[in-house]
């Protein structure tokens, strides 16, 4: 069978049974859309914005596991789809982003609506490619797929020359692929499973401490089994809320800069420290010099690289997390050794009067609105079940605090990179991914205004969205930072020229209520959900001065947070 190369493009799609792709036209890339126009089984998604495809292919990624797909025009299509690129690269996020180059013969002559594609994002992707020969399209886009979506997954960039695009000939997908250079490890080295079972049962003050790893590797099962099996208290970084229930008492919550005051103490004092799926990130370690001074670690991560590149661990396991976690379990079953439930009872003690300090309260009789108020009516009002979205800063922190995830792939959030303008297109994703689920995006009037014009694309496809605004007119951690650290100068963090969120919601042709009364929170969000099939905004006047604690301010330690 002989089709061109943009026809070969739609037919590697299919095989992967990839459903939606998300894009936004150009010259380089008409003949790949001139193909999808000839066929209805691969949708394309209409996007306002290059980012907000990917951020949007970012959120599908998450919330299915399978790799979300994007297609941009070269030039300025290619370098504004950079930003969503970095993002999914530093969360691990499977995205295959397919940008249209010019002609080859124009490569390298600085041609209209040219840029070095491969070059500008080879630091940000897994791995990228550049097509020479239209015989290359269905290997190279096989290889991507895989590329993307085994070991430690990451985003995976194929630049295509236009006349590539027009070329002719033969189709056939390969079924299989192999790259010498390429084969991560799935098991984890048994001698080094049974060392780290000696390790876990001899602790006395034991902490687990899991990252989104978990969640991309589908470990969840896994791990709620290992950590009830032994009865120790778990924290999760941000990127791994949820691969544990936040519900279940052995959970302390999130840890870091902005966790809980006991998750916190608890992995400072531990003794062994067992790390899954994931990286000892700056905002999880606080100063390095006084990390967990007096643990042994062990170090469970797909990715030989993450490993003792931080920290240095005393224990690590190359695998990937399920089947690792499966080992451990069994090997947990047969040893003769038990847990030493002495010590345990007495760590327990410890843990729950550092619980007693209640880190998490905040002045519930304000007669402002709190934004933590508004998280947790939230939660009540969508039976912690939502799938939720957000954008970066204080209403992150507020939403990963506040919301309680019991279930993985349900909060969606630019971890790494920290990308503002994330949320309302991811939760355009998440929504095509799971259309029949409670879909909410938690952002501030900062970051909403970032990619707000894919409110546009919210109505040309009928998402539903709930967008919950805590509207403070400020960048809130900007301005808490300054509060804090540069005795309140507060430079260029506070907006004195807000649109009219309510009618430019309206103008879109969705819904929008404004809330500024404490005692109106709740029924406004009763409100909003009740409309199923309508995108409501829901913009919350919350009190301009709340700030998001416990906090480690730079330099500290974990022990050494702010809490008032």
């Amino acid at each position: 069978m002989e089709l061109t190369g943009a026809e070969i493009i739609i037919e590697c799609l299919k095989a992967e049974g990839i459903d939606y792709v998300f894009g936004y036209p150009g010259g380089a890339v008409l003949h790949i859309y001139d193909a999808f126009y000839k066929q209805d089984d691969v949708q394309h998604i209409l996007v306002r914005h290059e980012q907000g495809a990917t951020h949007a292919a970012d959120g599908y990624a998450r919330a299915t596991g399978k790799a979300g797909v994007v297609l941009v025009t070269s030039g300025p299509g290619a370098t504004n789809a950079v930003t969503g690129i970095a993002t999914a690269y530093m969360d691990s996020i499977p995205m295959i982003v397919i940008t249209g180059q010019v002609p080859k013969h124009l490569i390298g002559n600085d041609a209209f609506q040219e840029v070095d594609s491969v070059g500008i994002t080879r630091p940000i992707v897994k791995h990228n490619f550049l097509i020479n020969d239209v015989k290359d399209v269905a290997e190279t886009f096989k290889k991507a797929f895989y590329v993307a979506t085994t070991g430690r997954p990451g985003p995976v960039v194929i630049d295509i020359p236009k006349d590539i695009t027009a070329e002719v000939t033969e189709f056939v997908y390969p079924e299989k692929i192999e790259m010498r250079s390429y084969n991560p490890t799935v098991k984890g080295h048994y001698g080094q499973i049974k060392r780290a079972v000696d390790l876990i049962l001899s602790a006395e003050r034991p902490m687990i401490y899991t990252g989104g790893g978990v969640i991309l590797g589908n470990g969840s099962e896994q791990l709620r089994e290992f950590v009830r099996k032994l009865g120790y208290p778990i924290t999760q970084t941000l990127m791994g809320l949820g691969a544990f229930p936040a519900s279940d008492p052995l959970s302390l919550g999130m840890l870091g800069m902005h966790g809980t005051y006991e998750a916190n103490m608890g992995m400072h004092h531990c003794d062994v420290m067992i790390a899954i799926g994931a990286r000892f990130d700056d905002r999880v370690t606080g100063n390095l010099e006084k990390f967990c001074p007096d643990a042994k670690i062990i170090h469970i991560d797909v990715d030989p690289a993450s490993i003792s590149k931080n920290v240095k661990v005393d224990i690590p396991i190359v695998g990937e997390v399920a089947p690792v976690l499966d080992a451990l379990n069994r090997a947990l079953d047969k040893t003769d050794k038990t847990v030493n439930k002495g010590a345990l009872e007495k760590w327990w003690a410890q843990i729950n009067e550092w619980r007693s300090q209640d880190c998490l309260k905040y002045d519930r009789n304000s007669e402002k609105i709190k934004p933590q108020y508004v998280i947790e009516e939230l939660h009540k009002v969508t039976q912690g079940d939502a799938f939720i979205t957000s954008d970066v800063g204080q209403h992150q922190m507020f939403a990963a605090q506040y919301y309680g995830f019991d279930k993985p792939r349900r909060w969606i959030n630019s971890g790494g990179l920290g990308t503002m303008g994330f949320g309302l297109p991811a939760a355009m994703g998440v929504q095509l991914a799971h259309p029949d689920e409670t879909v909410a995006c938690i952002t501030g009037e900062s970051s909403i205004q970032m990619c707000i014009q894919e409110l546009s694309t919210c109505l040309q496809y009928s998402l539903p969205l709930k967008i919950v605004n805590l509207n403070n007119g400020y960048m809130g951690m900007v301005r808490q930072w300054q509060e804090f650290f540069y005795e309140k100068r507060y430079a260029m963090s506070y907006f004195d020229s807000l649109p009219d969120f309510v009618a430019l919601a309206e103008s879109y042709g969705h819904v929008g209520i404004k809330i500024e009364k404490p005692s109106d929170v709740r029924g406004a969000l009763e409100e909003a959900f009740a409309q199923k099939d309508r995108l409501v905004f829901l913009d919350f006047i919350t009190d301009r001065e709340e700030n998001v604690y416990p906090m480690i301010p730079a330099g500290a330690g974990m022990n050494e947070m702010i809490l008032v």
